[in-house]
């Protein structure tokens, strides 16, 4: 068959709501419940069930259609905003085989034993920020250590000089609004447009530089890469540069600040961690889990497809809820609890298919330190107001806008 969500939940789904994006699980759970396949008032499909999500980012069927969704949500007179034209030169917008060799120029950076090899230098970096402000005795979470700490570790890997990280250390640098599924303002994409072309500028400095003193880093590996002969083009470097960098940070900031609260709002597990007799690898699975700091994925339909018996056409936008799918009680057993002990997770934060996110193995080994050394260096931490918290104003990408503690 071939329905729309009943009616009557639409004026409940509004992600522009401050009160969806503070809580948008018992909106999630109603959908999940009455309308796991809902067409949403402004024209795209949503699907929250894990079985349906799951199946989404798997789908060869489907793919991005980056540019005919810009079309729909901007017009085709936008598509060379400089923001957009950007991003849709990223692996993250491109469908294969054009993703397949983007991905394939990058992708040896992030293997298991590369990883891993990051883990003192992060280690000593999370220790260096906890240095810089344990004696005041206070600090913003976000600002001097959330944001701060991933932005190092990238930072590193894109051989950025250590005199030059000043201008990223600002977590107001990267809005994510742009990958929502509803469209910036005209003042935000005035916005991302300029934040966009300042960056290009610095990063074609950056390659300019590496050309001509060349070091080991994912930058100076990309500006010579060459995988099968196939170089990238400058926009495309520039643009995927671009796309490491604020992927890089973005989730792993997201998934420190939304670990902390939820900790804390928790005090059990919180407890347990401070003690430290638990398996890292499951409680930030758990973590991500419970509060993802990425909540949708989206694709479109190249065929008409099914999903929990509703068939949708060729050419929509269908969303995927990744925070919906994350709490599915038919995955999960008391799925709104956070658990640190709970294993076999099979979380959908980082995505699936082809596009699994590249930088998932960086994301939690930065997550598992960041955790740990809070706990040793901080055991007294105590976040000064829990219940009056300021969310980002996206739909997106999960995250807090400050976070303040004391100890």
């Amino acid at each position: 068959m071939n329905t729309a969500a009943p009616s009557a939940h639409a004026g409940l789904f509004n992600p522009s709501d401050p009160a969806f994006i503070a809580n948008p699980y018992p909106i999630y759970q109603l959908l999940r419940d009455n309308a796991p396949v809902f067409r949403t008032p402004v024209g795209f499909w949503f699907l929250t069930r894990h079985e349906d999500v799951n199946a989404l980012v798997k789908d060869r069927r489907l793919g991005k259609g980056f540019a005919e969704r810009m079309t729909r949500q901007y017009g085709a007179d936008h598509l060379q905003e400089p923001a957009i034209r950007s991003l849709g030169l990223t692996m993250l917008v491109q469908d294969p085989p054009v993703h397949s060799r983007l991905r394939g120029l990058v992708t040896k950076a992030f293997t298991t034993k590369a990883i891993e090899s990051l883990r003192q230098r992060i280690e000593a970096l999370a220790n260096d920020l906890i240095d810089a402000v344990i004696d005041a005795g206070e600090m913003d979470i976000i600002r001097d250590f959330a944001h701060k700490l991933p932005v190092h570790v990238i930072c590193d890997m894109l051989g950025i000089p250590e005199d030059h990280r000043g201008r990223f250390m600002q977590s107001s640098q990267v809005a994510g609004r742009l990958i929502d599924p509803a469209p910036l303002t005209p003042q935000e994409l005035v916005i991302a447009n300029e934040r966009t072309q300042l960056s290009e500028t610095y990063f074609n400095s950056l390659f300019e530089h590496r050309r001509t003193d060349p070091g080991d880093d994912l930058t100076s590996h990309l500006v010579q890469a060459e995988e099968a002969g196939d170089n990238l083009s400058d926009e495309e470097l520039t643009a995927n540069i671009l796309l490491l960098f604020s992927a890089g940070h973005e989730t792993t900031a997201n998934l420190i600040g939304n670990g902390l609260l939820a900790l804390h709002r928790h005090p059990d597990q919180l407890a347990l961690m401070k003690s430290g007799q638990l398996n890292w690898g499951d409680a930030i699975e758990e973590l991500l889990r419970f509060d993802s700091s990425v909540q949708l994925t989206s694709r479109t339909s190249f065929e008409p497809i099914e999903f929990s018996g509703v068939t949708i056409a060729a050419g929509e936008q269908i969303v995927g809820s990744l925070g919906a799918a994350n709490r599915d009680p038919a995955v999960y057993a008391d799925p709104h609890r956070l658990d640190l002990t709970r294993s076999g997770i099979r979380a959908l934060s980082f995505g699936g298919g082809i596009h699994i996110c590249l930088g998932a193995r960086l994301a939690r080994l930065e997550g598992e330190i960041a955790f740990k050394t809070l706990m040793k260096r901080l055991p007294g931490l105590q976040l000064t107001d829990i219940d009056q918290v300021q969310w980002r104003q996206t739909f997106t990408l999960r995250g807090l806008t400050e976070l303040h503690a004391t100890w």
